[in-house]
């Protein structure tokens, strides 16, 4: 770990006033326990922050969104979007560790250090098994050595004593097991607790993005609705185009260099031109009955 990183410096700070707050006070949690719930929670409380901050910036801005599409407010959603994949993956990285801890007993007896170091210094040589010495006759026991249940005539007391000091390490291990458990259970308390915090961290970004991709799909909705009014608009125009087109060609056979008697009457070509638009008029309004009937858009 990098000691001058801000986050280490205000983990040691703070871990040193809570143990100078708490030097008088009465708590069973070892040191180690101590040190891991300040990290957890100040891990927590970092992500938790980090998450409230994206949801009061991200928010306005998606619904901002939702009222006008434009390409500034899609730039600025696509990159809290990435924001918000990246702190997910840190929470869920938090949980996962939490998560994993939490179903292997092996690993939290291992996070124990207090218990392994008292009983590593209990279980040595020295202060298990008792010597008797000799000294001007009297014998003295010393428990700096081992017993050893032939070393003198009297072999019934010193196979009793032996048998003892066996008997009292081996209750001393279990009490020191048993508590190990106690303590297995305290870790398991702590980590649940943290754990809670963690997931109802990595909810609320679960929600998050479930609010986003909402915004996306009512995007998508809206884009597609007018792309549909687009169609049916250029849908329209093509039937308008065509009818016009009709109404062209018979003008333009009309507007030919060749003798024909409707010529011969003044009012002939007016006539043409009035029946060539109704009909006009009249297939374009077929198109739309069509149009409807098909149900392509309500008319």
């Amino acid at each position: 770990m990098n000691s001058l990183d801000i986050n280490v410096v205000q983990y040691k700070s703070e871990l040193c006033k809570r143990l100078q707050a708490k030097k008088d006070q009465s708590d069973d949690l070892p040191f180690e326990f101590r040190a891991l719930e300040l990290a957890l929670e100040l891990t927590c409380m970092s992500l938790d922050v980090k998450v409230k901050e994206l949801e009061m910036e991200i928010y306005p801005v998606l619904d901002e969104l939702a009222s006008s599409i434009n390409t500034l407010n899609l730039e600025r959603v696509r990159r809290l979007k990435g924001h918000l994949l990246t702190l997910t993956q840190r929470v869920q990285k938090v949980r996962d560790e939490l998560e994993h801890l939490m179903d292997d007993d092996g690993d939290m007896a291992e996070m124990y250090l207090t218990e392994k170091k008292l009983r590593s210094e209990g279980n040595t040589p020295h202060e298990i098994n008792p010597l008797t010495n000799f000294s001007g006759g009297t014998r003295q026991v010393s428990k700096s050595a081992p017993v050893s249940p032939i070393a003198s005539t009297s072999g019934a007391p010193r196979l009793q004593r032996a048998f003892s000091s066996i008997v009292t390490a081996s209750k001393q291990g279990s009490l020191s097991s048993s508590h190990g458990g106690d303590n297995i259970e305290q870790l398991e308390m702590l980590l649940e607790a943290y754990f809670v915090v963690i997931d109802h961290t990595l909810s609320k970004l679960l929600s998050l993005k479930e609010y986003i991709d909402d915004t996306e799909d009512l995007i998508n909705i809206k884009l597609g609705n007018v792309q549909n009014h687009l169609i049916q608009f250029e849908l329209l125009l093509t039937a308008a185009t065509f009818v016009a087109t009709l109404f062209a060609a018979v003008a333009g056979v009309f507007g030919m260099n060749f003798a024909a008697s409707i010529f011969d009457y003044p009012s002939a070509f007016s006539w043409v031109l009035i029946i060539t638009g109704a009909g006009c008029g009249l297939l374009y309004f077929s198109f739309l009955l069509y149009f409807k009937y098909k149900k392509i858009f309500p008319l």
